[in-house]
């Protein structure tokens, strides 16, 4: 059963908030009337200055700084979040990180730490807030894999199993938590326009990565971002361990 928050708006934390797609997240949650948390790790100055530029179109947003991939770090956020009288009733991990190379070539320095980064993020993050929400009775939990964790790609092994990683996770927790009123679902985005995308040279993009989407386009993040607010709305309390895709028909299952 919900609790009283669901008529006053809850608290969401956005892990990965400096890239494009964990920007348009937290803004589509605010903008469904929800309070925003948002996390970076490295890009302070950038962070800082959208949160200012938000600001000043009315929407606030409150900063955490935080290595997903290092589990102490993630502890001692939850135990700042406590201190600062947060509650946080939905959790979106959107954190991740490549580091591309053909698995001949790849170290194991870029496997650990994609790893790290992408998939032991899903423990750090999720454990020490699953089960304030399950004892409130009200939760959502939306973690965001890809469209090359379904269907593989060259050069990501460790990518795409850090990201297929994430749909098992998934659906293990959501077995756990789905008597307590806590989902949990997974979003897989396909190619996005997004700056890392748009950094790659203009041939590549045309005659290797658009022939493969049936729509001849890349999606938009906030696109994505609407089916994450969705995933946390009360209309969709009966859709848990669900892998969502969300790639202009790359790769249908």
């Amino acid at each position: 059963m919900a609790n009283d928050a669901s008529r006053q708006g809850r608290t969401a934390l956005v892990t990965g908030g400096a890239g494009c797609l964990g920007r348009a997240i937290a803004i589509a949650l605010h903008d469904a009337g929800h309070q925003v948390l948002v996390t970076y790790h490295n890009s302070a100055a950038a962070a800082r200055a959208w949160q200012d530029e938000q600001a000043g179109l009315g929407r606030d947003f409150t900063l955490y700084q935080v290595d997903v991939a290092d589990n102490a770090a993630c502890q001692a956020l939850v135990r700042q979040l406590e201190q600062d009288g947060r509650q946080v009733d939905i959790l979106i991990n959107n954190a991740g990180i490549t580091r591309d190379a053909s698995l001949r070539k790849m170290s194991y320095d870029n496997w650990s730490e994609v790893m790290r980064s992408n998939l032991d993020s899903m423990f750090n993050m999720t454990q020490p807030l699953c089960g304030a929400m399950a004892d409130r009775g009200w939760g959502r939990i939306v973690n965001i894999s890809s469209v090359n964790g379904s269907k593989g790609a060259f050069g990501q092994a460790n990518y795409a199993a850090s990201k297929a990683g994430i749909h098992g996770f998934t659906k293990s927790l959501a077995l756990e938590l789905a008597r307590k009123g806590v989902t949990v679902n997974t979003i897989s985005p396909g190619y996005l326009a997004t700056s890392m995308v748009k950094a790659v040279p203009e041939e590549v993009l045309k005659e290797k990565i658009l022939p493969q989407i049936p729509l001849g386009r890349l999606g938009e993040p906030d696109e994505v971002a609407a089916l994450v607010a969705f995933v946390c709305s009360d209309a969709a309390a009966f859709m848990t361990g669900s892998n969502i895709a969300m790639n202009g028909g790359q790769h249908m299952y």
